[in-house]
């Protein structure tokens, strides 16, 4: 069983490079993206649940854009969870 706290899947959708290890009725592919200014990491859609900091330059890789949220992982903490979208920059 894979820990979704470090594995990008959630019953909905789940990071198309675990697709040999879970199934899950949709897969993204990781959009890289950097972290534009310091930004709380959450593990929950309604960011109340904050598990890690981000600082202005750190990658995110984003698997789903809703709202005003992104989900995704961190690969510098290996943490996967929801960030503003706002401070999200494409990678260069």
């Amino acid at each position: 069983m894979l820990d979704p706290r470090t594995h990008a899947v959630r019953g909905d959708l789940a990071d198309v490079r675990l697709a040999d290890q879970v199934f899950a009725p949709h897969y993204a592919a990781a959009l890289p993206t950097v972290v534009t200014s310091q930004a709380t990491l959450y593990g929950d859609r309604t960011r109340s649940e904050p598990i890690g900091e981000m600082k202005a330059g750190d990658a995110f890789e984003v698997l789903e854009l809703a709202g005003d949220h992104a989900w995704g992982r961190a690969p510098a903490t290996g943490l996967v969870g929801y960030v503003d979208r706002t401070v999200l920059d494409s990678a260069a």
